[in-house]
Parts: C-alpha cells; structure tokens; sequence
C-alpha cells in the first residue's frame, strides 16, 4: 500500500521501452563496495536499459549516489535529464530525494538512524521510471519473500530477489545464495545459487569490502576496464548476470556470467559509463 502511494506520489521519468533498476535494501552492515551500481554498467554494456534509483550512504560509507558522482556523474538530474541518459547512454540514476519530494524530511532522519527503516524497504519498489525488471537484494531471507510478493502485486513482469550469503543484499561469492523469481504475477520457484554452479570461483566476504568514496571509484574503474580480474570482478558478474536474466536478455544464470564477462572484455561496459558521464552532464 506504502509503495503504491510513494509511486503515485514520485516524479515521472519517461522512457519508451523496457527498463530493468538493480538495487539493494542496504543496511546489511556488510561494508561491500558499490557491487550492483558496478554490475549497472556490465548489465547496459551486454544490452539492457537500466534506471538505477539511489541515494547517498545510509549505513555504508559509500552508498550509490556516491560512487556515481565520484566517477564524475551528475547525479542531481531532473526527470529529464534521465530520460537522456537513459535513451543516449543505456543507463540513468534517479536521485531519490529529487524524485520523491515527500521523503526529503525523512533523509536526515534516516542517517541519524542509520539502520535499516520502512524507507530502505520502500525505495526500490518505488522506482520512478516504473522498472518492470528488476534485481532486488534483501539482507533478510524473510524480507526477501515478502518483498518478493509485493513485487508480484506491483505489475512487475520479471524480477529476481536476491538474498546473498551470509546475510547481504546482493548474490555473493562465499556460499550459496537464496533467489526468489517473481514473473507477471506470481512467484513461480525459489532456488539456491553457489558461485561454482555459473562457473565462478568462490572468495570470502572480505575480499569484497569496500572503503571511502576515492576507494570505491578506483575499484569501479579498475573493474570496468578490465584491470581488476579477481574475486571483485566475479562477483559483479553475477549480479549482472542476475540483472539479464531479471532483464530476459539471458536465459539462466550461467550464460548471464558469459555475457557480463564479454560486456566488459569488449570495452562496451566502460563506455557505458563514460556515455553516462557525457550525457549527464550535457556534453554529449
């Protein structure tokens, strides 16, 4: 009910097509670098449109908008400006104090909190450019099957809902990882993902941590480019893997892990992101 009203409520952004948002509820205290804004760009590289909706740090460090604006994006767009970059670069960022203008208030609120609140819980069923795809992690198993049936009550045609090892909003590589499937509807299956099972490798929590704002930027870059091949790069494949399955650009997982690994070997994934720079900030 909360949702469909903050979706009533939000700011437009109209684009002509299918678009998938990839995000997380957060607060899973995990302390990841920015593993699904990475996969955003290996996801719009191997052909999906993504309208990513975030924030800044609630309780990380460094949160979505962050990361973004450290790159040299401009976040702070008007329903506009993404649809721009939505069309010109196959990826967009709403702002979500921009795009819900009734949760502005709540943002100092929410840092002074710091923890996991309805509004964490709220912001990824509310994306504003009404994504009907969509990857959505969920730092509890038991969240992630109601947020899982909510999405099928929010005219969602395909969407994954993710619950990673070890209590993280986003699949990982330590263990098996829990994925609700929601399609047009209803939720069809549940199904337990380990790394091996697409072809990865597995790799502790800790060689996924992420640091300050300059950190993060470097990782992203390094990823992107193809400079970083290790268990950083693996598991940004899978969550992009996880968006184009979400997205119906790949059948299963696996063959999602090859179209990630060839989106950002192939320089289209970094290109994604220097188009997003270009168009974002009107130079292109």
């Amino acid at each position: 009910g909360m949702a469909a009203v903050m979706r009533e409520k939000a700011t437009h952004v109209y684009f002509d097509g299918p678009v998938i948002d990839t995000c997380g509820t957060g607060g899973d205290g995990a302390h990841t670098f920015n593993i699904s804004t990475t996969a955003a760009f290996v996801a719009a590289g191997a052909g999906l449109t993504v309208a990513k909706h975030g924030n800044r740090a609630m309780s990380s460090v460094c949160g979505s908008a962050d990361v973004l604006e450290g790159l040299g994006v401009q976040i702070e767009l008007d329903a506009e400006g993404v649809a721009r970059c939505l069309r010109d670069a196959g990826i967009g960022f709403m702002f979500a104090p921009k795009f819900h203008p009734a949760m502005r208030f709540a943002g100092p609120v929410r840092r002074e909190i710091g923890i996991r609140t309805v509004f964490n819980i709220l912001g990824p069923l509310t994306n504003p450019a009404r994504a009907r795809y969509q990857v959505l992690g969920v730092a509890s198993a038991a969240l992630a099957e109601k947020l899982a049936n909510a999405l099928a009550r929010l005219d969602t045609v395909h969407a994954l809902v993710v619950h990673g090892d070890g209590g993280v909003d986003e699949l990982t590589l330590s263990g098996s990882n829990l994925i609700f499937e929601v399609r047009a509807g209803h939720v069809p299956r549940q199904m337990m993902v380990a790394p091996e099972d697409v072809g990865l490798e597995r790799a502790p929590r800790e060689a996924l941590r992420g640091g300050d704002v300059a950190y993060n930027v470097a990782l992203v870059r390094a990823i992107l480019s193809g400079e970083d091949c290790g268990p950083r790069r693996d598991v940004v494949l899978l969550n992009a893997a996880a968006a184009l399955v979400a997205g119906d650009v790949a059948p299963d997982l696996a063959t999602g892990v090859k179209m990630a690994r060839a989106s950002i070997d192939s320089g289209r994934a970094l290109e994604r992101l220097h188009r997003m720079i270009a168009v974002s900030r009107g130079e292109a």
